[in-house]
């Protein structure tokens, strides 16, 4: 299923479930309030097949994003290719550390913008950068959640761009601390929430090795060959794909946990896909963004993610 928060020409915000070119209306004002519900999801399934009360065309309404104020961001830091680039690029090697935990890091909740807002450009910045995600949804509380069980705590997947300000998070890092403020301007969600059933027929299989040099077995690999692409200004810049992901989001989600309660509507993304942001590229390949540029990200079997810079 594909799972959307909207608004209405009233001004109104609903959950709802998209069939074909339709949405079907559900008795929640988010997805956030409708996973706090056990029987949320089913009930959604219901309207998916049967149909509902309350019908609006996909093109009568805006989407928000699915959910509108998450309790919480934890972005991570999964793909390999993305950090041995970037680290590369500013002559650094590898931390041998980074194959021993999937870090993360907590970004601002209160600036989430969904498909098609405008995203307002950070003031004081002059690096201005996209990164192409893909984050799941927690769909129910947990604590301390084993990694074989994990995959039953994410409710679907969306796509995600954690916007940067390079110039404010190389600043900050520096102090060894953040990011902060290179982050916190930004986020946006969307188009929908696409539940992991949908996505099946690109799930590249269990216990895949996650890299040729450190091979690593994952009984709950969730892993999906799936397209992931930036354009900008309709222009592709990066190209990459989910399967080339190191760590699974079901062992993110054990690490999340870990001592800490999970709940519905958290966010978990899954840090840059290769070539996914301009920092990784280079400036010779594309300048830092500037107002008026357009930012799509496009994730096969998601949909595409576009925002205006402002």
């Amino acid at each position: 299923m594909k799972l959307v928060t909207f608004r209405a020409a009233d001004g109104s915000t609903h959950a709802g479930v998209i069939r074909d070119e339709r949405i079907f209306v559900l008795n929640y004002p988010t997805l956030q309030e409708l996973l706090h519900d056990p029987d949320g999801l089913t009930q959604a399934r219901q309207a998916f097949l049967h149909g509902s009360e309350k019908v609006c065309m996909l093109n009568e309404v805006v989407l928000c994003s699915p959910i509108p104020e998450p309790p919480a961001i934890r972005d991570f830091y999964a793909f390999e290719q993305h950090v041995k680039t970037a680290r590369a690029n500013r002559g650094l090697d590898m931390i041998p550390e980074w194959y021993e935990i999937p870090i993360f890091y907590f970004s601002n909740n209160s600036e989430v913008y969904g498909e098609g807002q405008e995203v307002p450009y950070p003031a004081g910045s002059r690096a201005v950068d996209f990164e192409l995600e893909i984050a799941c949804v927690i769909g129910r509380e947990g604590k301390n959640i084993e990694v074989e069980a994990a995959a039953n705590y994410i409710a679907g997947y969306t796509i995600m761009n954690d916007w940067s300000a390079r110039d404010f998070q190389l600043q900050e890092m520096k102090l060894n601390l953040g990011p902060g403020k290179g982050k916190d301007f930004a986020t946006s969600l969307g188009p929908w929430l696409v539940t992991p059933d949908e996505l099946a027929v690109y799930r590249h299989g269990q216990g895949a090795t996650m890299s040729a040099d450190k091979p690593q077995s994952d009984p709950s690999s969730e892993r999906y060959d799936m397209t992931m692409l930036a354009r900008i200004n309709g222009k592709e810049v990066s190209r990459g794909n989910f399967n080339q992901i190191y760590y699974s989001f079901p062992q993110m989600i054990a690490w999340a946990s870990r001592n800490a309660r999970l709940r519905p509507g958290d966010i978990l993304g899954s840090g840059t896909v290769g070539t996914g942001c301009i920092l990784e590229l280079g400036t010779k390949v594309h300048r830092w963004l500037q107002r008026e540029d357009v930012v799509e990200l496009e994730v096969e079997g998601i949909g595409v993610l576009r925002n205006r810079i402002v």
